[in-house]
């Protein structure tokens, strides 16, 4: 082999190697670290693009599932003033057979009477406070809500809701009263007409929360497979990464050395000259 002083091909072939294969290392090290295979858009550029759209999509199907979550809890408090609702339109039908009975004097009809304007009242007081996030779900003329349940746009992502008012104006009780015999008689249909109003409320209640579960458990369905997809793309694998780690490593030792051997090079032709 010639002994060359002013270029050294074989050290600038060793620098080379030498700095794919540290390049190699820190790419290895960076995923090891970071977990991901991908970490910038030189990696992967196609599977970049493809896992940030996931990703996306991940984010707002996770925001979806909270949203039907919320439809849960509002259907909830709905549900649960119809209940208190109902329990006091029983006793408001109790209050009503006992005052139509021809045995209670004009006094006592009167304290049921009372009775029975202070329970009404309660009624609407109930029906006007149930409220969701500072917006009413069971008092006014309009009781409706959209709710996104859908990570992409257009129909089918939306589930429109559309409550029942249940104050005594709505359930036809406004004006009910149990002061006389006829008017007790009277309000039994009232009372009727009203727990039934209360029983297919409560029912379409039941019915939209089943619905919103049956929502949530198809976009965690979903969730937990585009997550897997997006990791498949993304993630590292930990023993792959871990074995290119060890080579990088041996390679770029190796390459110092033959580095500092390819640098003396030039030496041995000194060397011939001081010979």
């Amino acid at each position: 082999m010639a002994l060359i002083v002013n270029n050294n091909p074989a050290s600038i072939a060793a620098q080379r190697n030498l700095s794919v294969s540290t390049l190699s290392l820190n790419r290895s090290v960076e995923r090891l670290s970071s977990g991901l295979r991908v970490t910038r858009a030189a990696d992967d550029a196609a599977g970049l693009g493809l896992s940030e759209s996931l990703r996306a999509q991940i984010r707002s199907i996770n925001q979806a599932t909270r949203n039907a979550s919320d439809g849960i809890s509002l259907t909830q408090i709905a549900d649960g003033a119809a209940a208190t609702i109902g329990s006091l339109l029983a006793r408001l039908r109790e209050l009503s057979s006992q005052s139509a009975s021809g045995t209670v004097g004009n006094t006592e009809r009167s304290y049921i009477d009372q009775e029975f304007i202070a329970l009404r009242s309660e009624i609407d007081r109930i029906a006007q406070v149930t409220e969701f996030n500072g917006q009413a779900l069971t008092s006014g003329s309009t009781i409706s809500f959209s709710i996104a349940i859908g990570f992409r746009s257009g129909a089918g992502n939306t589930l429109s809701l559309d409550l029942n008012d249940i104050t005594t104006s709505s359930l036809g009780l406004s004006t009910v009263n149990v002061s006389t015999s006829a008017n007790a008689t009277s309000a039994l249909a009232n009372i009727d007409s009203a727990i039934s109003a209360i029983a297919s409320a409560r029912a379409e209640y039941g019915s939209i929360q089943n619905r919103f579960e049956a929502t949530i458990a198809n976009l965690q369905v979903t969730s937990e497979n585009l997550t897997a997809a997006e990791s498949r793309i993304r993630d590292a694998d930990i023993a792959l990464e871990t074995a290119n780690f060890t080579k990088n490593q041996i390679l770029v030792q190796a390459g110092i050395a033959t580095l500092a051997q390819a640098n003396t090079l030039p030496q041995q032709a000194l060397a011939l000259l001081r010979g």
